[in-house]
């Protein structure tokens, strides 16, 4: 009995998990003002420290863009996110990225959805810090980061309060 009352006073939040493992860092730090004002909805940001990106929930890819620099993604409790691996790195015309899903599928968290040559877009020029953004943030009641510091893909980054 005490669990279902707990249960209806209790609203759990919905975790999106760190796409790729690396540092997260504010996205107020992110060097692109699009990004770094929330322009694009909240989120936070991680600095990989390997080149593949997994989906962060259950749900349908919505967009892989052509380059295979982004993907975003609605998950399975009504979450938009966008990820987009590194800063004007849409100017590399997909060199270096390899789209390891399409437009339309179903994905599970942890599945690869990028990989990606850190390396070789560093030195091309580009940053590689990667945004996970919330595109429909006002279907929550808040979305709340994971204290800075290292992450590995599938740990929490983000939590997403019901309304």
């Amino acid at each position: 009995m005490f669990g279902k009352l707990k249960n209806l006073f209790s609203q759990p939040g919905i975790t999106i998990a760190s796409p790729v493992s690396g540092t997260v860092v504010p996205l107020a730090e992110v060097p692109d003002p699009t990004f770094a004002q929330g322009i694009l909805g909240p989120g936070a940001a991680v600095q990989p420290s390997e080149g593949r990106i997994v989906a962060p929930a259950n749900g349908t890819v919505d967009m892989m863009f052509d380059t295979g620099h982004a993907v975003s993604m609605t998950t399975s409790e009504g979450a938009e996110l966008l990820i987009h691996v590194g800063i004007d790195t849409v100017s590399l015309k997909g060199q270096h990225y390899t789209a390891k899903c399409k437009s339309g599928d179903t994905v599970r968290k942890g599945d690869t959805l990028i990989e990606f040559d850190i390396d070789a877009i560093r030195k091309a020029g580009y940053e590689v810090v990667t945004p996970v953004i919330v595109c429909n943030p006002d279907a929550f009641a808040s979305v709340k980061t994971e204290d800075a510091g290292s992450v590995q893909a599938g740990d929490d980054l983000l939590t997403l309060e019901k309304k």
